[in-house]
């Protein structure tokens, strides 16, 4: 099991944030599941580049965090579905709003992560 080497920080929105959204592909996931991807495969076909191990750890920890819920289906062989919760729908607009972030200073955000990425090359 990981054992937290920093010690935990909930003083501020910020950090409870941080705490509950902190992975690579938890956004992309809370996105693709309101967007109606809620079986793992089709979750793993959106983000190809992520393991199924880290999916599925990250998807244990939005559940932990109530912000998804999993559907086990009692079938052979067995479905999983997961789904937004309530309160996990609440984060939708909050990730929009970020995306339209993103997308209006895309270029020059594309330019300074490149830059760097030479820099630390």
């Amino acid at each position: 099991m990981h054992e937290r080497k920093i010690p935990l920080n909930l003083n501020c929105g910020l950090d409870l944030i941080g705490e509950v959204l902190y992975g690579k592909w938890k956004i992309r996931l809370l996105w693709f599941i309101n967007e109606g991807h809620r079986r793992p495969s089709e979750l793993q076909r959106k983000i190809p580049d992520a393991s199924r191990r880290v999916l599925n750890i990250q998807l244990k920890e939005l559940e932990e965090h109530e912000l998804v819920t999993k559907k086990i289906f009692a079938q052979v062989p067995p479905k999983v579905e997961y789904s937004l919760t309530d309160f996990g729908k609440t984060l939708i607009p909050v990730i929009s709003a970020l995306g339209n972030w993103a997308d209006k200073n895309e270029d020059r955000l594309r330019r300074v992560i490149l830059k760097r990425m030479e820099e630390h090359a």
